[in-house]
């Protein structure tokens, strides 16, 4: 099949987005390709296409659990077959994986980055044969990056063991310098092909406030904008209280955060996808893989870390193409607060290594041991028993994983674990003495093979549907088996992990290196100048802003943001306006047009002129917008058409 047929077939779309078919060709023709499209422009579809395409399986590499997750189970909702490991799953279900990935007939096996480098994985890797790499959240390659994995760098140790596999690296934020990076780190060949969408969202009206009370411009703001929305914020509490603020004052909202147990988060998150409620209270936990086209604002009740961030989470409002809304809440002590917080982000050498050393007691790792472990940690009991606070003891354990000797997940899903401690013929006596739990143990038995030799993953659910009880009375006699000691059983944990990739150094073999963080520190000081900047910037185009910073120099003013509005000269007299209102209607009758197309084709008119126009054709929803294209909306011109 073509790339078209293959996207109707599995996506059922008739056309590509910009830039998509191009990237496709790319990686087909076997070049090494960069990938950077913007939040919600179709990354998956370039690499998922081009493996569908092929035979053999596609190796797809992302940091995020959470991702991995809602990737495959779209892939699998979509008919393709598909696999993931991931911190957190027992041994046997990761040696299954990888069994099912080598011999049986799957398109997709999505890894964490840290899982590559493992025995088993490189024992199975000549078996499973990849056809195409795909990196995922690729700018997490570069130092300079602001979500920098030492285990990423490593990415390119497959390229010598998978000769002539094209790698296909994807971002949807990058600065020029941190695309030089994710191309040199993952030695892409002399013929690689770096494709950039434009940064412009015409849509989507950027603004900054400092309000005296950001409680009382919030209800504002989401009064006089109706619809779905989004409010971010800094910390779980924070989500809390901004929730029962908008419920007081009869709007309906919930909070999310990372802290909810994986039921709760998945209800809320549904609530608000049907618009049952109407404003999500979050932290940056919400969002990830989420593509819901009818957001209206987001709020940023604080100000973000770096730019990288604010574009894509002021990203998810707008997608339909309409007029829509990003809106950033600030104070001044903000600004300052983000640069107070570097030296507890980038803690000293000194510092560090006696995190280290106090997290591996606090673990009871011992000296010479731990590769390869994992263990729950409760960060606030850590930084209480060595009198840290919170913030400390967290950008510590972040800081270390950034040196490599552990990753850090702050949400990690366990699946539950069963295994029998008992023999076979124990089992007759149990069958005797426990009658009632007899059919549990046959149905573990039946469903679950090797469950002799070792823990494996159960699911309670489909266990409740294969021997028509309920969940409730399966998890109770299970752990009614488990303190009968006839199984080993391990309910589903959802707790902050840490995963060790280094057996626990002695104290002075322990060398944190001073010009790596001072390097990560001064990347990070970059990054607060430019949201500051951002912020703090009242005459340039807050679009042309966002758009510079990733390097993209060719973005008009916007029209649209507060900067533009407050420093506009482009009014017309009532007559031109209509005349101008006329032309870009007729010009966008038969066929979509980008910007740059209806500047030039409008000409004397002044571009600010026509982008008054067009935004207020915009607002009238006469016009829509989709991937840097304007449209003329199919109701208005079924309106022309007139009655058949």
């Amino acid at each position: 099949m073509s790339p078209q047929q293959t996207l109707q077939k599995y996506y059922g779309y008739n056309t590509f987005r910009p830039l998509q078919e191009e990237i496709i060709n790319s990686i087909l023709a076997k070049k090494d390709t960069l990938a950077i499209l913007p939040t919600g422009g179709g990354k998956s579809i370039c690499f998922q296409i081009p493996a569908l395409m092929n035979d053999g399986i596609c190796l797809v590499i992302s940091p995020l659990i959470a991702l991995i997750k809602d990737q495959v189970e779209n892939l699998k909702r979509n008919g393709i077959t598909a696999l993931a490991i991931y911190a957190g799953m027992p041994f046997a279900e990761v040696k299954q994986t990888l069994q099912n990935a080598a011999f049986g007939n799957y398109k997709f096996l999505y890894v964490s980055p840290e899982r590559l480098e493992t025995k088993l994985f490189l024992e199975f890797l000549p078996a499973i044969k990849p056809s195409l790499i795909a990196v995922d959240e690729a700018h997490c390659i570069s130092q300079w990056g602001y979500d920098f994995r030492p285990s990423y760098l490593r990415i390119a140790n497959l390229r010598q063991e998978l000769p002539g596999v094209p790698v296909v690296a994807l971002t949807a934020s990058a600065t020029p310098a941190v695309q030089k990076d994710i191309c040199n780190n993952l030695l892409f060949g002399k013929e690689s092909i770096r494709f950039q969408q434009s940064f412009l969202r015409p849509n989507l009206s950027y603004s900054i406030f400092s309000p005296p009370s950001k409680e009382n411009k919030l209800l504002e703001i989401l009064k006089n904008v109706g619809g779905s929305s989004i409010v971010y914020c800094k910390s779980r509490k924070q989500t809390q209280a901004v929730t029962d603020f908008l419920r007081s004052n009869n709007i309906s909202a919930d909070y999310y955060h990372a802290g909810l147990t994986a039921a709760g988060r998945t209800t809320k998150q549904d609530n608000w996808i049907k618009n049952t409620v109407r404003v999500m209270v979050c932290t940056n936990a919400f969002g990830m893989g989420i593509d819901k086209p009818d957001v209206k604002v987001v709020v940023h009740y604080e100000i973000p870390d770096c730019i990288e961030n604010y574009y894509q989470e002021a990203g998810r409002a707008g997608r339909d193409g309409k007029r829509a809304y990003a809106v950033l809440l600030q104070h001044k002590k903000e600004t300052d607060d983000l640069l107070f917080k570097l030296d507890t982000r980038y803690p000293s050498p000194q510092k560090l290594k006696l995190i280290y050393m106090q997290l591996m007691n606090y673990l009871n790792v011992a000296a010479g041991t731990g590769e390869g472990l994992s263990f729950d940690i409760d960060v606030a009991s850590f930084a209480q028993n060595f009198k840290w606070n919170i913030l400390q003891a967290t950008y510590g354990i972040q800081a270390l994983a950034q040196e490599d000797l552990l990753t850090y997940n702050e949400f990690t899903f366990k699946q539950s674990t069963a295994g029998f401690t008992v023999t076979k013929d124990d089992l007759q006596e149990l069958e005797k003495q426990h009658p009632q739990l007899d059919y549990l143990v046959k149905g573990l038995l039946r469903s679950y093979e090797g469950i002799f030799d070792q823990p494996v993953a159960v699911y309670e659910n489909l266990l409740a549907k294969f021997l028509k009880f309920s969940v409730y009375n399966i998890i109770s006699d299970l752990k009614k088996l488990d303190a009968l000691k006839i199984i080993s059983y391990k309910p589903p944990t959802e707790k902050p992990q840490i995963f060790l990739l280094r057996n626990r150094m002695y104290n002075d073999d322990i060398n944190i290196s001073s010009k790596d963080l001072a390097t990560r520190k001064a990347s990070a000081l970059q990054r607060v100048n430019a949201i500051t900047s951002f912020v703090t910037n009242v005459t340039t185009c807050r679009s042309k802003m966002i758009a510079a910073y990733f390097g993209d120099n060719n973005v008009p003013d916007c029209g649209i943001c507060d900067n533009c509005i407050n420093n506009t000269d482009a009014s017309l007299p009532s007559k031109d306006f209509e005349r101008v209102c006329i032309q870009i209607k007729l010009l966008l009758q038969e066929e979509k047009r980008t910007i740059k197309d209806i500047f030039k084709n409008l000409k004397p008119v002044r571009e600010r002129s026509i982008w008054l126009v067009v935004q207020f054709l915009l607002a009238e929803e006469i016009l829509m917008a989709e991937d840097n294209f304007f449209m003329l909306n199919e109701k208005v011109k079924d309106k022309k058409k007139g009655p058949r």
